[in-house]
């Protein structure tokens, strides 16, 4: 049996995202902001009731989620420091291993992408020349995959979009005792402008340029489905499109292709649109979120991250 069999069978919370059923509160993934050095959790504009958290208060949401059915969570690191040679370790190992040791029963993804600790903002290096440096950005960004294994993430979730970074993970997980931890890939990621919000939370927009350079072209459908066939070459447990509704006609194509459960990514200006037309009075908030996850469900989505999870168990799934 393939390891990614195995991976995927090990337990009900990769069980629940890997079943064919239509979505509903166990195939929601809600995402977290945890941040360095801020005194109060922050509000996140354009994203109602999703805050910016620190370590104390993120506390808090966990044990408020989990009440309304969330079981899974996507956390997003965001340092205080920027740096290109180095991790904040404790920051990471410490919060890592005391939300896990507070709240076992729950599954907890950590994003490994290194746009919140780069001092250019963007998701890899570069050499001088201005072009990336893909065997240094493969190394942090690995390094970065061990530091959460290690500190008791249950799963990986790679972000950055660079080349061979999901074998690059599965290696070094594989050599350090983390096997049967699983990866669940941004395998077909758009550059989009769609991400504001996100940004704004994760404190992670580029100083210069734009994403295009690593990052899918939005037209370019054949080199967005191959890349999910590479991730799952490359040992992906799990893939994803992002955007999801802008991503949407993927869904079916890269089930069929790979085997593997493909969900998506309800990104943060997607979220936010909904948000925004509910406060000018043109939809109800609930109502238009709803129809998105009908959505996704029609197009075939095996899970779902989503801004909203903690609504879903009260809304109707």
């Amino acid at each position: 049996m393939k390891k990614q069999t195995l991976r995927l069978r090990s337990n009900e919370y990769l069980r629940n995202l890997g079943e064919t059923g239509s979505l509903n509160v166990k195939k929601m993934i809600q995402p977290l902001f945890l941040v360095e050095g801020i005194k109060d959790k922050e509000p996140i504009k354009g994203l109602t009731d999703v805050f910016r958290d620190t370590n104390k208060t993120i506390l808090n949401q966990i044990e408020s989620d989990l009440k309304m059915g969330v079981t899974q969570f996507l956390l997003f690191m965001v340092p205080k420091d920027k740096s290109d040679t180095s991790f904040p370790k404790d920051f990471y190992h410490t919060n890592i291993s005391f939300i896990k040791k507070t709240f076992p029963n729950m599954f907890l993804w950590l994003d490994t992408c290194i746009c919140s600790v780069t001092t250019t903002g963007h998701c890899c290096h570069f050499h001088k020349t201005g072009a990336i440096d893909l065997e240094f950005t493969l190394q942090r960004l690995s390094d970065l995959a061990l530091i959460y294994a290690d500190a008791g993430a249950d799963g990986i979730a790679p972000s950055d979009m660079m080349d061979g970074r999901v074998g690059s993970h599965r290696k070094i997980l594989d050599a350090n005792g983390h096997s049967m931890t699983p990866i669940m890939s941004y395998s077909t990621k758009f550059k989009s402008n769609f991400y504001g919000p996100f940004r704004g939370a994760a404190d992670s927009a580029p100083q210069f340029g734009d994403r295009s350079g690593y990052q899918l072209d939005v037209r370019d459908r054949d080199t967005a489905i191959q890349t999910s066939i590479r991730d799952k070459e490359e040992g992906a447990d799990l893939l994803m499109v992002k955007p999801g509704m802008t991503a949407i006609d993927l869904i079916g194509p890269i089930k069929e292709k790979t085997g593997l459960p493909t969900g998506a990514y309800q990104v943060s200006g997607e979220y936010a649109s909904l948000v925004y037309l509910a406060k000018e009075g043109f939809l109800n908030f609930e109502d238009g979120l709803k129809e998105t996850w009908d959505v996704f469900r029609r197009a075939g989505s095996s899970y779902l991250i989503t801004y909203g999870a903690r609504l879903a168990q009260r809304l109707y799934l």
